[in-house]
């Protein structure tokens, strides 16, 4: 089998999994904003951007560092597995000690608005860090559940857990209110503990699908061994802390713009508009998504294959799939956005489309960006990742900060889209004079230029038209498959 199918084919039970993932949880979305209004779903996308960030600095860039020294130390996998789980343990603990003990405090920075109590935000960070902690000890075994080649089982266990969440979700949201308004039997003893409307049912089903999944894992925990080998550590540490704080970075891009504006719009409207934003910006999942899943196929498949002799050629072919793919969902979702808006179940978060396009095209230059970083991981100078992550770390803090007061959202959604651009950009640069890989720039530039021109005659001239829409989505895909044919029938006839 080619390498360009086995990758194709790695990915896409990656990519099948991951789908069924995000499109279960998905179903929480029009769950909540039919449910809920704007500034209550604020909560959810305040508590989650601070979460993710949280999120990264536990697993310490130890999933990276982890395929990374399994392909150095092929001998040794027993210590490199051993050595990253440990570490992240060891963050997790000091993590619950300066956390629990000030969840008062941390809920006075967390908390927007002025509608919320201040001992239910304590109540929901409580939630969360039992949920991050849990988390944070399920990423190494994922990790080696990767690396060994079993992709099936990583997609069903995390299936179950998206399961556990969105059944426990409709459990408190519909079908208890469902029970205790027709007085079914054991009405009364529900009554004593449910509490209607309580946001923080939906942070409990995280915690128990948390657990659960933890549960799941428990044989890859049990091959672990309190041990270190102390050499292996330190270089693990040193390779993994550039990646640490470029994911940091990175969550910043992607969820300080909810935080920023809770904090910088005024009281009266800053719940509202938070809510609205989140909301719309879900409809961006499938751009976000097929990003997810490439991550999850590639990361491993990237590493293994370092030392063949036409790696960059394969890499190049890759990305220009790649780009064609991106652009095809950035079409068509903007087509369809009349359609897909009732995704988001409620008229009053509409106001708030105009942020799906900058949106969209600010996953394109991450998706493209993630898989140029592959040249500063196999050459061990992640350092590069740091400086660019850091870069639009702070380009997204500074634009959000000069005009969100004065753009509201919409400069967030734009700022998301300049702080990735940059990103891509700089990764390409430095890259070609670091670790070269022959990219097909003048190609891959020439799709990504026409899909947003099409993206703009079918939003803005076109009034998001959803006939015209899919139209321009026809033409582009059409031309595609034209210039390429001779590449794929080459790939699926060897």
């Amino acid at each position: 089998m080619s390498t360009a199918k086995k990758f194709a084919g790695q990915t896409a039970i990656y990519g099948l999994s991951t789908i069924v993932q995000r499109l279960l949880s998905s179903l929480l979305t029009p769950l909540y904003t039919h449910v809920y209004l704007p500034k209550v779903y604020s909560i959810f996308s305040t508590m989650f951007a601070y979460a993710s960030i949280f999120q990264a600095f536990l697993a310490f860039g130890m999933e990276t560092t982890f395929f990374r020294y399994l392909n150095k130390f092929a001998d040794k996998k027993k210590q490199v597995y051993n050595n990253g789980f440990w570490v992240i343990f060891i963050v997790s603990i000091g993590f619950l000690l300066l956390t629990i003990p000030f969840t008062h405090t941390l809920a006075g920075l967390i908390k927007i608005g002025k509608d919320i109590p201040q001992n239910e935000f304590e109540l929901y960070i409580k939630y969360f860090i039992a949920i991050l902690v849990l988390d944070a000890w399920c990423v190494i075994p994922f990790a080696k559940i990767r690396a060994d080649g079993r992709p099936v089982k990583y997609g069903v266990i995390k299936v179950i857990n998206i399961v556990v969440t969105v059944l426990l979700n409709v459990v408190f949201i519909i079908v208890i209110p469902y029970w205790l308004k027709h007085n079914l039997y054991g009405w009364e003893w529900i009554s004593h503990w449910y509490i209607h409307g309580w946001v923080a049912y939906a942070f409990l089903s995280n915690l128990v699908a948390s657990a659960v999944t933890l549960l799941l894992l428990l044989p890859e925990l049990f091959e672990l061994e309190l041990k270190f080998d102390k050499v292996m550590f330190r270089q693990m540490l040193i390779y993994s802390g550039p990646i640490l704080i470029a994911n940091l970075s990175y969550l910043v891009n992607e969820n300080l713009d909810k935080i920023l504006l809770g904090k910088l719009l005024p009281v009266n409207i800053s719940e509202h508009e938070v809510g609205v934003y989140s909301a719309c910006a879900r409809l961006s999942i499938f751009a976000s998504l097929f990003n997810q899943a490439f991550r999850m196929g590639a990361e491993p498949f990237f590493f293994s294959h370092a030392k063949n002799k036409n790696a960059g050629y394969t890499y190049s072919r890759i990305m220009d799939y790649f780009v064609i793919t991106m652009c095809v969902m950035f079409l068509g979702v903007v087509a369809n956005i009349e359609i897909l808006k009732y995704y988001v179940n409620n008229r009053a978060f509409w106001v708030g489309l105009d942020v799906v396009p900058p949106l969209l095209f600010g996953y394109v230059a991450l998706g493209v960006y993630m898989n140029l970083s592959v040249w500063y991981k196999l050459s061990d100078q992640t350092r590069y990742g740091l400086y660019i992550s850091c870069i639009g770390a702070i380009a997204t803090i500074i634009l959000n900060v000069i005009f969100i007061p004065k753009y509201s959202y919409m400069a967030s959604a734009w700022t998301s889209l300049i702080a990735y651009t940059i990103m891509m950009v700089l990764s390409y640069i430095w890259g070609q004079k670091n670790y070269p890989i022959p990219y097909n720039l003048k190609k891959n530039l020439a799709y990504i230029i026409s899909s947003v021109i099409l993206v703009y005659l079918s939003f803005y001239v076109f009034n998001r038209n959803i006939f015209i829409g899919n139209a321009l989505l026809l033409l582009f895909g059409t031309a595609a498959l034209f210039f390429e044919w001779k590449n794929l029938k080459a790939i699926f006839n060897r």
